[in-house]
């Protein structure tokens, strides 16, 4: 039965790969009348150029955005003549050798995105999930950004809702379905994460071009729903730092920090435990591109100081590493592409905790190995055949995928 289903799966994804597709193209490609490959490759990959093009307000200063805006005879008012939306789908069928099944999980996610310039110096971005995972799940991404508010400073402000490993890896823009897991997985009632949060970041970018530093201030929670009018719930708030550093023409490399304190409250017992949680997390990635292959990497270090609301505080330390590498063999005009993710998770207690709770944090080991090829039917149609092997589990599953954005 196992093999006959991973054969099933293996036939539809030859099917599909040379099945005729429509053509299509996202929102910021129809507004500048251009390729989805001049930023993406492959989708949604962000290169170089689409990089920069986020970070420039989602402006192409080296282009004019024909009638993008609407003549009111108004100097002052900044009136886009039609909204820019997109959409993106993505649809998988998944066979889970630990589950001994068949799953299809279709679709995966729908989201519809806007963004775009609203004046020279003020764009904004943000995407609604229609579905994620069969609920509606709401906005991620969601924020305002003020580009170059000094003049000729690259000095940009973002206000709003985004993932604080945005400048070390975008995990929205990975290729896997296998997700970049260092930055999801927390230890007992912890809120805080390296991933979504609501809060101010600055992104600076030095005079000589090669060193940018970002900045952050979150609530520290997530992006969880407001609590009596309150989207933070305590009174504290969390900082974090990125210092990234081109070396040549190939190398990025970047350090990070994060800093702050919840206040976690257990109400499972009689006698209710309200403690400080301390969380510092500290990091080194890199990334790596020499023609057609490119290298990332992450490593993280965290450390809570009582994350289980322990009556007698009990420090828990996570150490979690993501490394990824993706082949595309004729640059933009590749049909086919590889990529590679290996995650790895792990939870250590301190010195005189508890053998039983040690063997808790023991079972929260993730280790992962994934590979997956792509096939890009068009531009904006990409298809996936992927296998992940869970080596904590020993257990293996594979699946064929499509995603698309128009």
């Amino acid at each position: 039965m196992k093999k006959a289903l991973l054969v099933l799966l293996l036939a539809v994804f030859a099917f599909v790969m040379f099945a005729e597709s429509a053509s299509a193209i996202p929102a910021f490609a129809r507004k500048y009348r251009m390729s989805c490959s001049t930023c993406h490759y492959p989708f949604p990959r962000l290169k170089a150029y689409g990089d920069d093009f986020a970070g420039s307000g989602f402006v192409l200063e080296d282009q004019e955005s024909p009638r993008y805006y609407v003549d009111t005879g108004d100097e002052d008012l900044s009136l886009v003549r039609e909204l820019p939306f997109a959409i993106r789908l993505d649809s998988w069928m998944f066979y889970d050798e630990g589950a001994e099944a068949l799953d299809f999980k279709t679709p995966w996610t729908i989201k519809l995105l806007s963004g775009g310039a609203l004046s020279d110096h003020v764009s904004y971005y943000f995407y609604f999930y229609f579905d994620e995972r069969g609920e509606v799940a709401g906005i991620d991404d969601a924020f305002v950004m003020f580009n170059d508010v000094l003049p000729n400073q690259d000095l940009d402000v973002y206000f709003g809702q985004f993932s604080i490993s945005d400048p070390m890896m975008k995990a929205e823009l990975r290729l896997t379905f296998e997700n970049y897991m260092a930055y999801r997985m927390m230890p007992g009632s912890s809120n805080m994460r390296t991933s979504y949060d609501r809060g101010l970041m600055i992104t600076y970018g030095f005079p000589w071009g090669s060193t940018g530093i970002t900045g952050m201030v979150v609530n520290g929670n997530g992006i969880g729903d407001f609590d009596n009018g309150f989207a933070d719930n305590d009174d504290k708030k969390v900082v974090a730092g990125h210092l990234s550093q081109d070396v040549g023409d190939m190398l990025n490399v970047g350090g990070f920090a994060m800093m702050g304190s919840e206040t976690l409250n257990n109400n499972a017992i009689p006698t209710a435990i309200i403690t400080d949680n301390e969380v510092s997390i500290f990091g080194v990635n890199g990334s790596f591109e020499m023609g057609p292959i490119q290298l990332n990497g992450q490593y993280l270090m965290r450390t809570d100081s009582n994350p289980y609301i322990l009556a007698t505080e009990r420090e828990v330390t996570m150490n979690g590493l993501i490394a990824e590498a993706i082949y595309w063999p004729n640059g933009d005009d590749s049909k086919y592409f590889l990529a590679a993710l290996y995650n790895n998770v792990t939870f250590d207690a301190e010195d005189n905790a508890p053998a039983a709770f040690q063997t808790t944090l023991d079972g929260m080991t993730y280790q992962t190995v994934t590979g997956h090829i792509g096939h890009m039917a068009r531009r904006n149609i990409r298809l996936g055949l992927e296998g992940t092997y869970d080596m904590e589990l020993e257990q293996f599953k594979a699946g064929i995928g499509v995603v698309m954005a128009w």
